[in-house]
């Protein structure tokens, strides 16, 4: 299959546009079951070494469950806050969506019981393949206005039992999904002032 330059174009509008969405801007309408498989199916078409798709991804919808989430989210973000706490600016961000989202789903990496290609000297390459299931995610629900916010002020260990898995998973990343207000026109850590944008000339090297 072959892409136009219109495609190429579009491909980087949905990957500039693509944002950490905050909780104070998701909407409560909720989301169309094709929509959602679109999302699923996005990170499951990911790059994964050695073909070993080491991941796994749990819908939660249970209120229930959400509620555990929110309180592991509050006892860790409050460990945050003291971190912190020379940044008023910090205790002033929403910085979860977890019950105003319809859907939240945690991205899930399990560990494999034998050897995996690509990964006898870079053990870490499964966890980053599932990283990358992330990101096809987040662009394609981007590409569908939906919004993704991505918590990570999470204890694992009681996140992980609190969803039924095991001590052979490793959590990659907590995701809110929903419907927002507004796509920012620039990430808002950027647009408050939290941290400046690198320049690429300083960050991209050339090995000649």
């Amino acid at each position: 299959m072959n892409f136009t330059n219109d495609d190429v174009t579009k491909l980087l509008e949905i990957i500039k546009s693509r944002r950490d969405v905050r909780g104070n801007h998701f909407i409560s309408k909720p989301i169309e079951d094709e929509k959602l498989s679109l999302i699923l199916e996005a990170g499951l078409s990911a790059p994964s070494v050695g073909y070993s798709q080491p991941w796994e991804f749990v819908v939660i919808k249970n209120k229930a469950i959400k509620q555990k989430v929110i309180k592991n989210f509050q006892k860790e973000n409050e460990k945050a806050k003291e971190i912190f706490k020379d940044k008023e600016l910090y205790k002033n961000l929403k910085l979860e969506g977890i019950e105003k989202t319809p859907i939240n789903i945690a991205i899930i990496y399990n560990k494999p019981n034998k050897d995996i290609l690509g990964m006898t000297s870079m053990q870490k390459m499964g966890e980053y393949s599932v990283v990358c299931a992330v990101q096809n995610m987040w662009l394609m629900a981007r590409a569908l206005n939906i919004g993704i916010g991505w918590v990570s002020i999470l204890d694992e260990k009681q996140l992980l039992k609190d969803i039924n898995k095991n001590e052979n998973s490793t959590l990659i990343a907590y995701l809110c999904v929903g419907y927002v207000d507004e796509f920012l026109d620039e990430p808002e850590l950027k647009t408050l002032g939290w941290e400046k944008k690198k320049k690429k000339e300083k960050i991209i090297t050339f090995l000649k």
